[in-house]
């Protein structure tokens, strides 16, 4: 398969004098986790999901006086982008996509931006469909955290690991996941355009539908339990990987939890799965 063959277009592009809030509304709207900045016909960069989740973390503490919204794109886009031709094969995609550390690439043909592969189209290739892998060599451990660690925390971790965060409670079942969409897209401004605050003492449930007790709580902006995605899904350490791929494609997500009667086993990413169609 080529790059023609499973490209994603149209292509939604924005200029680098929009604001991020522009960049972020388009995303949920659309759906999708980067976007082509063009200046005119000029592909001038790249701004992804990502760089609304890191960019909460790179402008401590500017971002509480000036927030990321109001930013424009060009402070935050990775310059010259990384392109390909729509005749690339796949496995040739997939081998810049972990040589560059990126998950999309433009395609063009002559000056025009004809689509874009990301690692989502990758996934619903039917060379990954093809792949034969147990679960045990892509999975890894997983960085946890309690559901009452603040923000601030959760943006460390995700910084210094660049990865997803499993919260749990407090006798070790799962709670819920944090990825960077969580942090991307997480409403952190009120709106006056103040971050919202926690009181120090808050009643909360460890499941849905669960016993409240009150917790002590720093004063924060927020915590993991406001971002994070759940019920966190799960799989099995003995499930084929055909299974994973599909909860993936599925719900839209690029990792998976692989648990055991609730016990936390590790985790799998699609960013695992993509260097086994790169080899």
């Amino acid at each position: 398969m080529k790059a023609c063959d499973i490209m994603t277009s149209p292509v939604y592009v924005v200029a680098p004098a929009d604001h991020m809030a522009y960049v972020r509304n388009l995303m949920i709207k659309h759906r999708i986790s980067r976007c082509p900045v063009l200046e005119a016909t000029e592909l001038k960069g790249m701004v992804t999901k990502k760089d609304l989740a890191r960019g909460l973390h790179q402008l401590e503490p500017i971002w509480r006086r000036r927030p990321i919204d109001r930013i424009p794109v060009e402070m935050m886009m990775t310059p010259d982008p990384l392109t390909i031709k729509p005749g690339l094969v796949v496995n040739a995609i997939a081998s810049l996509m972990v040589e560059h550390d990126i998950s999309g690439i433009p395609v063009k043909k002559g000056d025009e931006i004809v689509g874009i592969v990301t690692k989502s189209d990758i996934m619903h290739s039917k060379t990954v469909q093809d792949l034969s892998v147990d679960i045990s060599r892509l999975m890894h451990p997983a960085e946890t955290i309690s559901r009452y660690h603040s923000l601030d925390h959760v943006l460390d971790l995700m910084n210094t690991h660049n990865d997803k965060i499993v919260v749990v409670n407090n006798n070790g079942t799962l709670a819920g996941i944090i990825t960077e969409s969580n942090v991307a897209f997480f409403t952190y401004m009120d709106k006056k355009r103040r971050l919202p605050e926690k009181h120090v003492k808050m009643l909360r449930s460890e499941e849905i539908a669960g016993r409240k007790m009150l917790r002590d709580v720093i004063e924060v902006s927020a915590i993991a339990e406001d971002v994070m995605t759940r019920p966190v899904i799960t799989i099995a350490p003995d499930a084929p990987i055909s299974e994973v791929v599909t909860l993936m494609n599925e719900h839209s997500i690029n990792s998976v939890v692989v648990a055991q009667d609730n016990d936390l086993k590790g985790i799998v990413k699609r960013d695992d799965i993509i260097k086994e169609v790169a080899k």
